[in-house]
């Protein structure tokens, strides 16, 4: 049986290690690319008196606003939207609704308030799902009069300019098929939760999205806040739902086709985080097992492409950026036995833990991104870094939920869109008093309890033989697991303190 471990688990171990390395890396590239290109700098935020004046002449633009039971947000977005700066004879607006509760009237009643004052908005209600969010898209699309489809989801909260600093950059440029503004946070000083999601989404846009278009090579649509041409999605064969990110998904169909995409970090439009670990659990386990997905239905179609080595490199590791979860979770298991095995006097040489040490090439890529980022967006980004352990920490607790959607993505199982609940104003009451709030405990928390105390025991372990320089990467798998499991059942117990007798 020892045998079998000296050798298991350093090559797992080692595997992990090779894995996470390879996708800091391509992190570090991202970070040290958008260090070293002076044209990658924002520039000011634009004045609204010097952007151009929307006339009657511009394009007509049709606003979507899928949702599914958002009672809490769906008037502040309908509103929002029938607020932004541009011609009224130029703007549609749809409020794609697959509700099944009480949003229906809501939506009903709000849309009948500005239909008497002269909005073109229309309330589209499906009976049924079918194709989840992407379905709603692609039955509003067949209804919709506009040349141009700019999307909302129940969260986000667009400026009145949004229109105005957004439509120009398609004037000059018939290829161009998507623009995309940067997400800001309605709520990320409420919890230490919302802090530490805002400063990773944050090196998402001010990075990753930044480098991507810069480099010329593949970025995204984020399902929100953007501006199609309704050509492009045409083109690229609309919207399809045999994955759950259907914006990643036809993202990359269309610059396949030969569109092009234009990122815009100036313009942004904040968004509601999920305040709860249910919410947050779920939202990335749709992204994790959505992103599986489109890897798998397109990564062969672009190394077939005609694109060049660069784009189909940085595309390969964007689309499989969660295929990095299962190796988290392998790095958690196999570390403390690793370090046990070497000093029982059972484990590798020397040689191998040396090669290990080029894993900090990796982490330093993660920290760059993560700096880069925060020093873009905000003065105080020397504060704001101190995130940067929880953040790990907390990608590191997650690492059950999303190896799980890896493996439902990679064996072909079924799974329903599950939407992210959003508060709104309960958040300011309490969102563990909202209809939406979640009670019931998810069976992936006993894993991530296991996990923590499993890890946590390791922690001692090394610790009692003294492997200091391995003490902190211990620490955080322990911390990653123990404060997602802690967060989860306070907040039930806080839901279900909450709920009537």
């Amino acid at each position: 049986m020892l045998s079998a471990l000296e050798v298991a688990v350093p090559i797992l171990y080692g595997l992990s290690i090779v894995v996470l390395t390879a996708y800091g890396g391509n992190l570090l590239w991202l970070a040290l690319y958008q260090a070293t290109h002076e044209q990658l700098l924002d520039g000011p935020v634009p004045d609204p008196d010097r952007l151009p004046e929307p006339t009657a002449d511009w394009p007509t633009v049709t606003i979507q606003l899928p949702l599914y039971n958002e009672a809490e947000v769906a008037q502040r977005l309908i509103d929002a939207c029938v607020n932004l700066d541009y011609p009224r004879a130029c703007l549609e607006i749809q409020v794609l609704d697959d509700s099944t509760d009480e949003t229906v009237d809501r939506v009903a009643e709000r849309v009948d308030y500005w239909q008497d004052r002269g909005v073109d908005i229309v309330h589209v209600h499906r009976d049924d799902r079918t194709g989840y969010k992407a379905g709603a898209l692609a039955n509003g699309l067949r209804l919709a009069r506009g040349d141009y489809i700019a999307i909302f989801d129940a969260d986000f909260v667009p400026e009145p300019d949004f229109l105005r600093c957004m439509m120009p950059h398609f004037f000059d440029d018939e290829t161009l098929g998507m623009v995309q503004a940067r997400w800001a946070h309605l709520n990320a000083d409420d919890s230490l939760l919302t802090q530490v999601q805002a400063f990773g989404l944050d090196a998402h846009f001010a990075v990753e999205q930044h480098v991507r278009q810069a480099a010329d090579c593949f970025m995204n649509f984020n399902g929100t806040a953007g501006v199609w041409r309704r050509a492009c999605i045409e083109d690229a064969g609309g919207w399809e739902h045999d994955t759950l990110t259907e914006d990643l998904d036809l993202s990359y169909r269309a610059q396949l086709n030969g569109w092009t995409f234009t990122y815009v970090p100036t313009t942004e439009v904040p968004a509601e985080l999920p305040p709860d670990m249910n919410a947050l659990r779920s939202q990335q386990f749709r992204w994790a097992k959505g992103g599986v997905e489109t890897a798998l239905k397109l990564v062969g179609r672009l190394w077939r492409s005609d694109e060049p080595l660069g784009v189909k490199v940085q595309g390969t590791f964007h689309l499989t950026a969660h295929f990095s979860f299962p190796f988290i979770l392998l790095a958690a298991l196999t570390h403390a036995p690793l370090l046990l095995l070497k000093d029982l006097g059972h484990g590798p040489g020397e040689l191998y833990f040396a090669l290990m040490g080029f894993g900090l090439f990796g982490f330093v890529g993660f920290l760059l991104a993560q700096l880069f980022a925060q020093r873009r967006l905000y003065p105080d980004w020397g504060r704001r870094l101190r995130l940067f352990p929880v953040f790990m920490a907390g990608t590191m607790g997650l690492s059950i939920s999303n190896t799980n959607a890896f493996w439902q993505a990679l064996w072909g199982t079924d799974t329903a869109f599950i939407r992210t609940p959003k508060y709104g104003e309960a958040s300011d009451t309490g969102w563990w008093r909202s209809q939406y709030a979640i009670s019931e405990l998810p069976p992936v928390v006993w894993g991530e309890a296991l996990l923590a105390v499993y890890c946590t025991a390791g922690l001692g372990v090394v610790v009692a033989f003294g492997e200091w320089a391995a003490i902190p990467f211990q620490a955080l798998f322990a911390a990653g697991f123990v404060l997602v499991t802690a967060s989860n059942l306070r907040q039930i117990f806080a839901v279900r303190q909450a709920a009537p007798a």
